[in-house]
């Protein structure tokens, strides 16, 4: 039905990279002008591990960091790469300290003494860890539709149960594939192949139609492995145990307590999302030791309510306004 052309304009957004750490990549988005921002506190975008980080910046219209760029603030991503088979034993620590070394990379280039950080899926968990570990390098915190209350995770927390689910068995025959991956998520929706053929079938001649479904086609179609390591950890410790949200998660050293988060914290969810229910997102705003806080609750599901139509009308003026006040204020402060 549609055309092999390249004229697809995904990754729109003009962008450097400035640090290389193994697969990863840290990438400064070029502002308007070419003169960083110099008053708004620099914004770290940190995407899933398991999702090519594009989906922050999918095509024109429908990127975050597009609206980002244009209301003039300093952002930066996160792109954790594409592991290779020697990448079984990058563990879940060691992507704290990925992610660690990348957001300290952002203050040295900004000067800035702390960054927002807007997290989305499992980055925003894994941001959650780092920013309680690290709650002077934040500025601000946003999840976006990040699981933090794994006892609310549906249908996802019912297929890992330990009474039926072996992580550790998963993970000893390396990195878990993208097929393994995706075929837990069409379970969450069994019919969602139909219903996408039924919808072509409607919108399929409408041009810009054509457009948003080819690029998030192609972007959900380039997944990327689960290091096996680091998934034994996710599954077992957070889905199964649901040592974050209570309080005994351990990482790197140290027990990771969310009320040690003290920046302002506003987090996201969509109402139609089965990856992350509200509920799982929400209970972060329950646990911060945080006095600004907020939830803003968006329509879509987990990848529409981010680039989906209704994204550049509510979500993203929501989250600039946000940035802009809450921790702009945050910062002078400090």
């Amino acid at each position: 039905m549609f055309s092999n052309s390249d004229d697809l304009p995904l990754m729109p957004t003009r962008r450097s990279t400035v640090l290389t750490d193994g697969p990863a990549s840290l990438y400064h988005y070029a502002s308007l002008d070419d003169v960083a921002p110099r008053k708004a506190p620099p914004v770290l975008l940190v995407p899933s591990m398991i999702n090519r980080w594009y989906v922050l910046d999918l095509r024109p219209g429908s990127s975050v960091a597009e609206a980002f760029v244009k209301a003039g603030l300093d952002t930066w991503c996160l792109d954790w790469g594409i592991p290779e088979a020697h990448d079984r034993h990058f563990t879940w620590a060691e992507a704290l300290q990925r992610l660690d070394r990348m957001l300290r990379k952002v203050r040295r280039e900004t000067g800035k003494e702390k960054v927002v950080v807007l997290g989305y899926c499992m980055g925003a968990t894994l941001s959650s860890i780092h920013a309680a570990l690290n709650p002077e390098l934040y500025a601000g915190f946003i999840n976006l539709l990040g699981p933090i209350d794994f006892s609310e995770s549906g249908m996802l927390g019912r297929m890992t149960d330990p009474r039926w689910f072996d992580a550790a068995a998963v993970a000893e025959a390396g990195n878990v594939s993208p097929e393994q991956m995706q075929s837990g998520f069409k379970l969450l929706r069994p019919t969602q192949d139909l219903a996408k053929l039924v919808t072509l079938i409607e919108k399929g001649t409408d041009p810009a139609f054509q457009l948003g479904y080819r690029a998030l086609d192609t972007w959900a179609s380039d997944n990327v492995a689960f290091p096996g390591a680091a998934y034994e950890t996710y599954i077992s410790e957070l889905y199964q145990k649901n040592n974050l949200v209570n309080g005994r998660h351990h990482a790197l050293g140290k027990r990771v307590d969310l009320k040690d988060i003290t920046c302002p914290v506003l987090t996201i969810a969509a109402d139609k999302d089965t990856i992350c229910p509200p509920k799982a997102a929400v209970a972060l705003n329950a646990v911060v030791g945080s006095a600004e806080k907020q939830v803003l609750p968006v329509p879509g599901g987990h990848v529409g309510a981010v680039v989906g139509s209704k994204a550049s009308e509510k979500l993203y003026p929501a989250l600039i306004e946000w940035v802009s006040k809450k921790a702009h204020a945050s910062l002078e402060l400090s």
